[in-house]
């Protein structure tokens, strides 16, 4: 894809496996990685009110980006009954986690349109992805700036 904008390896990666599929297919690729999202770390699962509630997830959503020496891991936890929303929390911390601060600044805002589902998924649920990205970013700033 020559016109594809320049994303960190993993989200590339995400990107190119569901553009490799038929767009019939997306979806079910998308319900794969809800059932990969990691586990929270036992700090978050004990206290999950450290996570940020992702209001535009009909969901629960509850998610963290916490930097540790210029490293970005995302943390996200999702009903199991939610498995739309719990696929793009599974695709943002399989992306994010690892990543550098800037690396993360730098992911394009439309990059829950990027990966070929504006058929397969409602805007309503884009919208929870894209508020997801926009939160990582946002307390990725927040801990640069302390």
């Amino acid at each position: 894809m020559t016109d594809a904008p320049t994303l960190p390896d993993a989200l590339a990666e995400i990107r190119e496996e569901f553009l490799d599929l038929p767009e019939r297919e997306r979806l079910q690729l998308l319900l794969e990685f809800s059932r990969e999202l990691p586990a929270l770390p036992e700090r978050y699962e004990s206290a999950p009110g450290l996570l940020e509630r992702v209001e535009e997830c009909q969901s629960p959503v509850r998610a963290f980006a916490e930097v540790t020496d210029g490293v970005v891991h995302f943390y996200a936890s999702a009903p199991e009954e939610a498995p739309t929303t719990r696929g793009f929390a599974s695709i943002l911390a399989q992306g994010l986690s690892g990543l550098t601060t800037q690396q993360v600044l730098d992911v394009p805002e439309d990059f829950p349109l990027m990966i070929g589902l504006t058929r397969a998924v409602s805007p309503l649920r884009l919208n929870g992805m894209a508020g997801m990205l926009t939160r990582a970013k946002r307390q990725v700033r927040e801990q640069l700036a302390a």
